[in-house]
C-alpha cells in the first residue's frame, strides 16, 4: 500500500491518484469538522479541505508519511473562515450537551441542573480560549493527533503546543472546579452568589 507522499508525489503526474487520500482520510476530516461545526457544515469543510491540499499538493513536503497532519491544518484553517458560524455551533452544542448528559426524570432534575451548570463553564471557558489554543485543543481532543502532528497542522514547535495545551487545560480544570456558588459574569470573572442581585 502507498504511503500518503507516495499518493502525493504520484498524484502530479496522475491527478487521479489523489483520489486515494481521499479515500483513506475524508472520514476523519469530516468528523473533526463536525465535532466543531456541526454536520452541515462538515461536508463543506471536508470538500474544501481536499480541494485546497489539491492544488497546493507540488507544496507537500515528500518527506513526511502521513498527510493527515497537514489536511486536518488546511481544515482548522478553512474553519477559521467561517468563525461566525462557529460560534453559533457552540451555542447549539452547549444545548445538545446539557440534554444529553442526564436523563430526563423528575427525580434527577438536580443532577440535571448541575450538568447544565457544568456545561454552561465548560463551554464559557472554552470560548475564552483564544483561537490558536482552541484549535491546539480540538485537534488534539477531536482530530486525534499527537502533539507532534498537531504540531505539523498548526506549523508551530512542538513546545508551543504542549503550552497551548497546558494552558487550555488548566481554565478548563478551572471551570470545572471552580465552586457552584459563583457564577461567571460577562466579562469572564466570577462573583460569589451573594453579591449577584
Amino acid at each position: 500500500m502507498s504511503t500518503d507522499n507516495e499518493i502525493i508525489e504520484r498524484s502530479g503526474s496522475e491527478p487521479g491518484a489523489f483520489a486515494s487520500l481521499f479515500d483513506r482520510h475524508a472520514p476523519a476530516i469530516f468528523r473533526y469538522a463536525a465535532q466543531r461545526m456541526g454536520d452541515d457544515r462538515a461536508e463543506d469543510i471536508m470538500s474544501e479541505t481536499f480541494l485546497v491540499a489539491f492544488e497546493k499538493r507540488a507544496s507537500y513536503d515528500p518527506a513526511i508519511e502521513n498527510a493527515r497532519p497537514w489536511l486536518l491544518g488546511i481544515a482548522t484553517r478553512l474553519m477559521h473562515k467561517h468563525s461566525r458560524l462557529e460560534a453559533r455551533a457552540w451555542k447549539g452544542m452547549v444545548a445538545d450537551m446539557a440534554a444529553s448528559l442526564a436523563p430526563d426524570m423528575i427525580e434527577q432534575a438536580g443532577a440535571r441542573l448541575d450538568a447544565a451548570r457544568l456545561t454552561r463553564r465548560l463551554a464559557s471557558a472554552l470560548r475564552r480560549l483564544s483561537a490558536s489554543d482552541r484549535d491546539t485543543l480540538l485537534l488534539y481532543a477531536w482530530g486525534d493527533l499527537d502533539y507532534a502532528g498537531v504540531a505539523a497542522a498548526l506549523d508551530v514547535p512542538i513546545g508551543t503546543v504542549r503550552s497551548r495545551l497546558n494552558r487550555a487545560r488548566r481554565l478548563l480544570r478551572d471551570a470545572a472546579e471552580r465552586p457552584q456558588n459563583e457564577q461567571e459574569t460577562d466579562h469572564g470573572r466570577t462573583e460569589p452568589a451573594a453579591q449577584r442581585a
